[in-house]
C-alpha cells in the first residue's frame, strides 16, 4: 500500500479535524480518535463528504487500554503507521492567557498531574506503543501539538509577548513534551523517522477563543506540514508555519 497512513488523537474537532482535512492534499489515509463515538463518527461524514478518505476508532489517550486498542488495529488493519499526531491536549484554564493565572504557588497538585497526565505522559505511552509500526513506514512522521507557551526563552524574556501569559500547569505540560521531541528525535536520527513539536498558532477553537487572530483553517497547516516532511526535512525542531521557534 503507497498511500501513507495517519492516526490523529482528538481528530474529531478544532485543530486535529483541521489538520486532518489539510492532509487530504497529500492523499493521506486519516483515522480520527475521538472520546465520544458519536462525535468521531460525525467528524468522519464531514471529513468524507470534503473528500478525506477517513476513518475513525474510539480512543481516549489516558487510557493505556485505547493505546493497545489502536496498536491493535493498525497493526491488523494496515501493518504499519506513517503519521502520528498527537493533537489531543487539555488546557489548565481559561484560554487565552492574558496574564498569570496558575501560578507556581497556586496552581493545585492535582491539576498538576491532569495536565501532564493528558499533555505529556498519555502521548509518551501512546508514541510508545505504536513506535514498532511507524518504524515499518518508509517515512514515519511524528508530530508533537506544543505551543508557543512552552517556549523558556520567550517566557523568560521581559519583552517577549508571552512573558506576561503566565500558566504553570500547561505551560510547563508542553516545554516538556518539548523535552520528549528533543530526544526522540536523537534516539531515531539514525531512522527514517521525523520528530517534531508543531506550534499551531492562537487559532479560533473552543480553547483558543473567539479573540484568536487565526481561523481554524491555518491552525493545521503546521501540522500537517510537519507530517509530510520530505526525506531531508527537519527533525527534532520546534515550528510554527515552516518558521522554528526557540526553545
Amino acid at each position: 500500500m503507497s498511500q501513507k497512513i495517519a492516526f490523529i488523537t482528538g481528530g474529531n474537532r478544532g485543530l486535529g479535524f483541521q489538520t486532518a482535512l489539510d492532509l487530504k492534499e497529500a492523499g493521506v489515509k486519516v483515522v480520527i480518535g475521538s472520546r465520544n463515538p458519536g462525535q468521531g463518527e460525525a467528524a468522519v461524514e464531514k471529513l468524507r463528504a470534503a473528500g478525506v478518505d477517513a476513518d475513525f476508532i474510539p480512543f481516549d489517550i489516558t487510557k493505556p487500554a485505547d493505546h493497545k486498542a489502536a496498536l491493535d488495529y493498525f497493526t491488523s488493519k494496515y501493518g504499519r503507521l506513517d503519521i502520528l499526531v498527537n493533537n489531543a491536549g487539555i488546557a489548565a484554564g481559561g484560554f487565552p492567557v492574558t496574564g498569570p493565572e496558575h501560578s507556581v504557588a497556586e496552581a493545585p497538585e492535582d491539576l498538576l498531574r491532569k495536565v501532564f497526565e493528558t499533555n505529556f505522559f498519555a502521548p509518551i505511552t501512546l508514541t510508545r506503543t505504536l513506535l514498532p509500526l511507524l518504524k515499518k513506514s518508509p517515512a514515519g512522521r511524528i508530530v508533537n501539538l506544543s505551543s508557543i507557551l512552552a517556549s523558556l526563552t520567550l517566557h523568560a524574556d521581559p519583552n517577549s509577548p508571552i512573558y506576561h501569559a503566565k500558566s504553570f500547569a500547561y505551560d510547563a505540560s508542553k516545554t516538556a513534551l518539548n523535552a520528549f521531541t528533543i530526544h526522540l528525535a536523537y534516539e531515531l536520527r539514525d531512522t527514517n523517522i521525523k520528530v517534531n513539536s508543531a506550534h499551531p498558532g492562537w487559532v479560533k477553537t473552543d480553547m483558543g477563543g473567539d479573540q484568536a487572530p487565526m481561523e481554524l483553517s491555518e491552525g493545521g497547516k503546521t501540522s500537517a506540514a510537519l507530517s509530510t516532511l520530505p526525506a531531508d526535512g527537519p527533525n527534532g525542531g520546534f515550528f510554527h508555519m515552516g518558521k522554528p521557534l526557540p526553545w
